[in-house]
């Protein structure tokens, strides 16, 4: 590698609950990142944790090298992020998981690209062999969604493990939504980027928070925020019940009156109502979807809210 001293580097660590494992992570990374720049900050962002996890992390605020960003309240490991990302100012910026499942290994090979001219180096995700069936298939359908209707393409099997240089980090502070679909912002931003395959660690400690319900809120959230596809295909629904309806009135007026052939009303009566009315409520469903991130957009409530700082200057 190059020269170390050339460059500023910060670390963003989300964490929630992580007390078991957070030391021992602080310490690896700290020790990482020794032998990449002189340098460099680690920014962990406290997202409403109930263990001790604060009071751990606390402990290791030197004011220089690690900091402490605790929110207010849970907000989400998206929130978290953009906490997060805003509270940098270094060259390049790292996003890291605190359980050890995103390998440190990874971070010179990171800052290797970057200096080549990288503006974002992002991890590839190898090994889901342990997924169930259906998240795997799900996560296929997502990306699949989001490639065809909005032409951004979102890296499959890419998370938020990457490194971003200061233009991408101040492009994602520019950004002012609040529905913060961080994968996808990622991917809209641009820039030259570049994906690493990498093999997830096990988790040192605790279990995933992300099941089923959570990720299926989330690429509810991501298709809604980047594509109107799914109000095109409840639009497109309802016009070609519309032209079915149209033909099969004629159906009924020729049979009835040529050919004299009674039509029972009752059960067609029936299944036509119930087709049409569960279409309405699909259709009322997905436009909720949209209101409902309009609503959250002109409140203008702010993104996060901070319990309090430890290690920032006054002008973070």
């Amino acid at each position: 590698m190059t020269d170390n001293t050339s460059f500023s580097l910060s670390c963003v660590v989300p964490v929630f609950n992580e007390g078991p494992v957070i030391v021992q992570f602080l310490e690896a990374l700290q020790e990482r990142l020794q032998g990449i720049t002189p340098d460099y900050e680690i920014v962990v962002v406290d997202d409403g944790s109930q263990d001790n996890t604060v009071q751990l992390v606390e402990s290791y605020c030197d004011g220089q090298h690690i900091k402490l960003i605790e929110l207010s309240r849970n907000f989400g490991k998206e929130t978290a992020l953009t906490a997060g990302i805003d509270a940098t100012d270094s060259d390049a910026v790292i996003l890291i998981d605190a359980d050890f499942q995103h390998p440190l290994d990874m971070l010179p090979v990171f800052v290797d690209y970057w200096r080549q001219g990288y503006q974002m180096v992002y991890g590839i995700r190898q090994n889901r062999h342990d997924e169930p069936y259906l998240k795997k298939k799900g996560a296929q359908l997502f990306y699949q969604i989001m490639h065809s209707s909005t032409g951004i393409n979102v890296p499959a099997h890419a998370g938020d493990f990457r490194l971003m240089d200061r233009k991408v980090v101040e492009a994602l502070k520019s950004l002012p939504e609040r529905n913060r679909f961080m994968k996808g912002i990622y991917a809209w931003v641009g820039y030259k980027t570049i994906g690493l395959p990498f093999q997830v660690q096990d988790r040192m400690a605790g279990e995933s928070g992300w099941g089923f319900a959570k990720l299926t809120n989330l690429a509810l959230s991501g298709i809604t925020a980047f594509t109107t596809l799914p109000l095109r295909i409840v639009g497109g629904l309802g016009l070609l019940i519309s032209i079915v309806s149209v033909f099969y009135a004629f159906f009924i007026i020729f049979k009835t009156l040529f050919l004299g052939t009674p039509l029972p009303g009752w059960p067609t009566v029936i299944v036509a109502i119930t087709f049409i009315g569960g279409i309405q409520l699909l259709s009322l469903w997905v436009l909720g979807e949209y209101i409902a991130g309009i609503f959250n957009e002109v409140k203008q409530r702010p993104r996060y809210l901070i319990q309090r700082q430890i290690g920032f200057k006054k002008k973070h």
